[in-house]
């Protein structure tokens, strides 16, 4: 199934080069962005789309899915790499709090 365009979890972003980002805000399209799955438990059709029009930015075609698709190599891929990000995270996240300033308390007004 191709991305679905009409679930309010679908969200599509452009930046000033160009590039655009379509994708689920919830990250349960894991071969976004030419696919949602078949059938996927958090689809909800957008309910406040009656009568809007929406640029061409959001409603243009997906780019080209490629071929490996279809074998399930982008899954293994994405899998893959959230096992990388998951291995490192309490390594980032030790740093990030080496090298936080120390918070100061606040002094109780006098009365």
């Amino acid at each position: 199934m191709s991305m679905r365009i009409d679930c309010r979890h679908f969200e599509s972003r452009t930046y000033k080069n160009g590039d655009t980002v379509r994708g689920c805000k919830l990250g349960l399209a894991p071969e976004a962005p030419w696919r949602c799955p078949t059938d996927c438990p958090k689809f909800d059709r957008r309910a406040m789309d009656v009568g809007w029009t929406h640029g061409t930015l959001v409603t243009g075609a997906a780019p080209q899915a490629p071929s490996s698709l279809d074998d399930g190599t982008a899954a293994a891929i994405l899998s893959e790499a959230e096992s990388i990000i998951n291995a490192i995270a309490p390594e980032v996240v030790s740093e990030l709090e080496k090298g936080k300033p120390k918070k100061f308390k606040r002094k109780k007004k006098r009365k």
